[in-house]
């Protein structure tokens, strides 16, 4: 016969789905691998130990327990690197951060990026991403997308965007980053970050933007 959850573990599943589902916003990337990780757990354990006739209570707070290292594990190296990238960019104007689909974020502005109209990486550029390369996990992706301001024309930008990104892939490939794990793309001048009427805005749209994730599943 099957058991019905008692009022305990009715109330603790959705408690168990938010915490599943908290953002990144609130939270350090670790913080929020553990409650995911911790979330899912419960849930699972539960519906475990009350399929089975088991406690759903005690599945749940075993399943949550290991769900919650399980989830800490697979953010701490993302946090690890985050707190690297940190320390090697403070006070740049690099900015690092965790987007809302958990991913680590490194925007490089043109103070440290390319000239105008080149695509070659500036000495400043170099540390950062020597820092980035640096024990790497084998698993993780990159994504590298290029961007220009909007001088001259798409015919120029879009191209040039792509020859941005390309050369960091080429950089990381230097230092060891296999460059199949490396997807890369140009946005030309559609995705501007500030207003191109100013120089300085022009100059905070040329930009790079690195983007590290984990594998999935």
């Amino acid at each position: 016969m099957t058991r019905t959850p008692p009022l305990r573990i009715l109330v603790l599943l959705p408690v168990a789905a938010a915490l599943a589902l908290a953002g990144c916003e609130n939270m350090s990337a670790r913080e929020k691998g553990t409650a995911q990780g911790a979330g899912i757990g419960a849930v699972a354990g539960a519906a475990i130990g009350a399929a089975t006739g088991g406690k759903a209570g005690q599945g749940a707070v075993i399943g949550g327990a290991v769900g919650a290292v399980a989830g800490n594990l697979w953010s701490k190296r993302m946090e690890d690197k985050r707190r690297e990238m940190e320390r090697a960019t403070a006070g740049t104007g690099i900015e690092v951060a965790c987007t809302a689909d958990n991913q680590l974020k490194v925007n490089v502005p043109s103070d440290f990026s390319f000239d105008v109209g080149r695509a070659d990486i500036r000495p400043d550029m170099r540390p950062v991403l020597d820092q980035l390369a640096q024990g790497l996990d084998p698993a993780m992706r990159l994504r590298i997308v290029g961007h220009t301001d909007s001088t001259g024309s798409d015919a120029i930008n879009d191209p040039l965007s792509v020859q941005r990104a390309a050369s960091v892939r080429d950089y990381l490939a230097g230092r060891g980053v296999a460059a199949a794990r490396v997807d890369v793309a140009g946005r030309g001048a559609r995705e501007p970050v500030a207003d191109n009427a100013s120089e300085a805005g022009r100059a905070m749209n040329r930009r790079v933007e690195i983007f590290l994730r984990e594998p999935q599943g």
